[in-house]
């Protein structure tokens, strides 16, 4: 048990974790350093070869300094690497159906990736580089640079001149941007990890059920804040991590402005954790009971109905080879000839939370999204499905907004939430057994 202090008051709330033999269950670190390390091979056996067929790129080189890392190149290191190493150079070479896979450094990295710099011949790090590049001749030769996304723009400017220093003109002549590459190796998630992201999702889903019940909020004295860090240190009870701080906020009836959660009070977390390499993000409602009451209002149940419909029109707009662009514009089209007032900023989700790949509008970029936007849908990719619908409430005399997000994945069968999707709003308090535990 942990408290709280806020304002002089002490407020107790358990921090549990969750049962022996439930579904989601995070793993010691030892063994996700396994599955880590299963999933980067996966990737490079089954995935690069393809992905480098594809986009025409017959040599991929990545390179990072320490602490400095290439946004793709970490996600190629080792469970066991923490960051690059000195400066980590990786070089991938696609000739007929093999795939040279070679680090111009001191030691393999991790069991996929060989160490090819000899240092007694080539002192310099840059000779080694020059040399395999010599002896394969690659016809183009791939580098992280990009205007658009900025996953894909991991190469740094002194890198950069280094590296175009050294190339003769003959070579400098075939260095062409690595994006599409790039960002394909970010979007596509394999077999290995769509087999572990409906636990990931599972476990958020579960923190926020707990969160968002009468074992962590005592309404009149626990607030907001509270809340967040409660989930904050959920979190890392559970030795788990998440990219961006929780947010909690309240929309009720009235003009009050208070934290302090009370009977009434329709409440709306943002919230997502990091595990595996692999990201969630996941927005979702609660409110709280009055007395009196064992259901919440019809009008606000109504209200996130037309939430969830919103949801159906955008993920049903999802098609392979149609851009983020495209998508937003017709779904917003359907939603507004429906009545309804919709925003729409959804975005890719993986290896990082605002992960590479089309963006599907920004919540303040309605009419499309300049650059990521204009990037198509492919198959195998995960997407948090984000967006809000604007609802007048006459019984508020007010307009609210069901602010609802939740991670999917797309492929040849078509979208479907990967651990399902919020369609009744939490009821604080509830029944035990609706309470994950």
């Amino acid at each position: 048990m942990r408290k709280f202090i806020c304002r002089g008051i002490v407020v107790f709330v358990l921090v549990s974790v969750f049962a022996p033999g439930s579904r989601a269950q995070v793993l010691p670190l030892r063994e996700q350093a396994a599955v880590v390390n299963n999933m980067l091979t996966e990737r490079f056996e089954r995935l690069l070869p393809g992905l480098m067929d594809s986009t025409g790129i017959d040599m991929w080189v990545l390179i990072s300094r320490e602490y400095n890392e290439d946004p793709i190149l970490k996600t190629m290191l080792p469970a066991e690497w923490l960051s690059a190493r000195r400066r980590t150079i990786l070089v991938f070479f696609r000739k007929g159906n093999e795939l040279e896979k070679l680090a111009i450094a001191r030691y393999n990295v991790g069991s996929q990736i060989r160490a090819a710099w000899d240092m007694e011949k080539f002192p310099n790090q840059w000779d080694a580089l020059l040399d395999i590049i010599q002896q394969r001749s690659p016809k183009k030769i791939g580098i992280n640079t990009c205007e658009q996304q900025a996953h894909a723009d991991g190469l740094d400017h002194t890198e950069y001149n280094l590296l175009m220093n050294k190339l003769p003109a003959s070579l400098r002549s075939r260095v062409v941007s690595a994006e599409n590459l790039g960002i394909r190796w970010l979007e596509t998630r394999t077999d290995i990890e769509m087999n572990y992201y409906p636990q990931l999702i599972n476990i958020s889903h579960k923190i926020i059920a707990e969160g968002f019940s009468e074992k962590v909020i005592t309404p009149g004295i626990t607030t907001t804040d509270d809340l967040v860090w409660w989930y904050r240190e959920k979190i890392r009870s559970l030795g788990l991590d998440t990219w961006f701080h929780p947010t909690v906020d309240i929309q009720r009836n009235g003009a009050s402005q208070s934290s302090v959660i009370l009977p009434g009070d329709l409440l709306h977390v943002d919230f997502g954790i990091s595990y595996l390499r692999l990201q969630t993000d996941i927005q979702q409602h609660a409110y709280v009971l009055h007395p009196d009451e064992t259901a919440a209002p019809a009008f606000l149940v109504k209200a996130f109905a037309q939430g969830n419909r919103l949801q159906d029109i955008l993920t049903g707009r999802f098609a392979w080879g149609r851009t983020g662009n495209q998508v937003l514009k017709a779904a917003l089209e359907q939603a507004k000839g429906e009545g309804l007032t919709p925003t729409i900023y959804t975005h890719p989700i993986g290896f990082h939370g605002h992960a590479a790949g089309p963006t599907i509008g920004l919540w303040d970029m309605q009419g499309g999204v300049p650059g990521p936007g204009d990037y198509p849908i492919h198959y195998n990719t995960a997407y948090s499905i984000e967006l809000n619908c604007t609802v007048n409430l006459p019984e508020w005399n007010k307009s609210i907004r069901i602010m609802l997000e939740e991670d999917g994945f797309f492929d040849k069968k078509g979208f479907r939430y990967i651990d399902g999707r919020q369609k009744e709003i939490y009821l604080i308090p509830r029944p035990t057994s609706q309470i994950g535990n």
